[in-house]
């Protein structure tokens, strides 16, 4: 399992803020899917499922300049999720934020299958919340970038739901949470991060802006701030939320003209007033 950029032609794309491929709807509730890898998108249920996205970035993955394996992304039945999170207990909430309540969830280490609670592999998994408007978008554009992204300093997107109106998200767990939490100590049970912690997290997240900035296909962020900077066992930083992210230039063209996005105050001066 990875996120790294692949390559296969392109299935049913639908216009969207990315140029990217739609990830494909669940069709019968309750069953997870096979995407094959060969071909296009196939439409096959089955118990353990895969899948891979249409190659819309580069033909190459790179991280610290080494070309890797074409990724896969699991596509779970939202039965898959509800075993996972107790049925979405309050207990196993995370947090809550704009795009709706993120959970811990339990899944096999080896098969990514939900398992029983407290053994294999926690996850995060991020459900949307249904009266969200720019939900679906945001949504999307996830699964399209973080889906193909592959490197240290970004989280991964280990895979999605689909079904119906349920639009969920399921990523490595981030023990530590987010810089925000240290930088602002919310819980008084966290301590004061280190001068020597700080660097390390700040060369961390400007090694995975880097990435994208300077890949083949360059990828305007837009939404840099401390809570979306999460922290591993190790405080290894990781970019996550990739909900306004666009391609950028391409074909030529030296700029791509966007909408101000993001959080006020921790956007560019000069990207605000142009």
């Amino acid at each position: 399992m990875g996120n790294c950029f692949g390559s296969e032609p392109a299935v049913d794309p639908k216009p969207s803020s990315t140029n990217l491929s739609t990830p494909t709807k669940q069709s019968t509730p309750g069953t997870s899917r096979d995407y094959s890898s060969g071909g296009g998108l196939s439409a096959t249920s089955s118990s353990a499922g895969l899948s891979r996205f249409s190659a819309a970035l580069s033909d190459d993955a790179y991280v610290a300049g080494e070309i890797l394996p074409i990724p896969n992304l699991k596509i779970y039945s939202f039965s898959d999720l509800k075993n996972a999170t107790r049925n979405f207990k309050s207990d196993m909430v995370l947090g809550v934020g704009g795009f709706g309540t993120v959970y811990k969830g339990w899944v096999d280490e080896k098969t990514l299958m939900p398992s029983k609670i407290g053994t294999g592999m926690m996850v995060a998994i991020k459900k949307l919340n249904p009266e969200s408007m720019q939900g679906f978008e945001e949504w999307q554009s996830e699964v399209n970038f973080l889906g193909r992204l592959c490197h240290p300093n970004l989280v991964k997107l280990l895979g999605y739901c689909w079904e119906d109106k349920e639009l969920l998200l399921i990523y490595e767990f981030m023990q530590k949470g987010s810089l925000e939490n240290h930088l602002f100590r919310r819980n008084a049970a966290i301590e004061p991060l280190s001068w020597d912690l700080r660097l390390k997290i700040a060369i961390g997240a400007a090694r995975g802006l880097a990435f994208l900035h300077t890949s083949d296909k360059q990828v305007i962020y837009r939404d840099f701030k401390a809570s979306n900077i999460l922290l591993d066992g190790s405080y290894n930083a990781k970019i996550s939320d990739f909900g306004l992210a666009k391609l950028g230039p391409s074909g030529g063209d030296s700029h791509v003209t966007t909408r101000v996005m993001g959080t006020y105050g921790y956007a560019a001066p000069e990207y605000v007033a142009t």
